[in-house]
């Protein structure tokens, strides 16, 4: 495990924890039908490994989705030193459960805007894939603590969007990418989205401009 850690931390990814799945948590097994006895997490905490990405040769090649194209590349590496089949979000459909998998493998919950807030991260991590392997690694135990939600009695979150997307029905995705990609919505664009920027929880991990920037384009279809 402890070189695991080490590679995963000198690839540029972040790691997100790890669990031993149950039949209920939906990872899949390996392609002749063995169980994974472990599932590990990586992704991004912050800013820490967008300068890593932003050095690629995916970022600057001007090719679709460089995000995903330098996770997979990151991860297949991985995933072949240490005996594993990588995993990743944006297969599918059918989707992976990364949301489940996520809340099994560290101290996450689902926020109001209805992605996981981390106590000490906030809203600004990400998921980027999974390492599956067929052993049962030793893993220490997970801590767990209360949504900082629970304890945010103003919730800005659900009051900042200036197109009111965040509703008690759910997330208006059309009416906030609509708002993003004109002119009133600069803001969002270049910064990042607002009622994601007014929660207090991690401020400090919070996306640099080009980061929250890259993000945000690629969300309403431009490069």
């Amino acid at each position: 495990m402890h070189d695991l850690r080490t590679d995963v931390d000198a690839s540029g990814l972040a790691w997100r924890g790890a669990f031993h799945p149950l039949p209920a948590d939906g990872v899949p097994a390996f392609a002749d039908g063995g169980a994974v006895g472990t599932l590990a997490l990586l992704g991004f905490v912050g800013g820490e490994q967008w300068p890593a990405f932003a050095a690629s040769p995916e970022h600057r090649d001007g090719r679709p989705d460089p995000l995903d194209r330098w996770s997979r590349r990151l991860l297949d590496a991985l995933a072949a030193g240490h005996g594993a089949a990588a995993l990743y979000p944006s297969d599918g459909p059918p989707w992976l459960p990364f949301q489940r998998w996520a809340m099994r493998a560290e101290a996450v919950h689902v926020s109001p805007l209805g992605i996981l807030i981390h106590p000490d991260f906030g809203l600004w991590h990400a998921y980027r894939g999974a390492l599956a392997f067929r052993d049962r690694l030793a893993l220490p135990a997970t801590a767990r603590s209360p949504s900082p939600c629970d304890a945010c009695a103003r919730r800005p979150c659900l009051t900042t969007c200036p197109v009111d997307a965040v509703r008690p029905s759910g997330y208006a995705h059309a009416v906030c990418r609509a708002h993003v990609a004109a002119p009133a919505g600069a803001d969002c664009l270049t910064l990042g989205c607002r009622a994601r920027r007014s929660c207090p929880v991690g401020a400090a991990y919070r996306y640099g401009a080009e980061q929250a920037g890259f993000h945000m384009r690629a969300f309403v279809g431009r490069r």
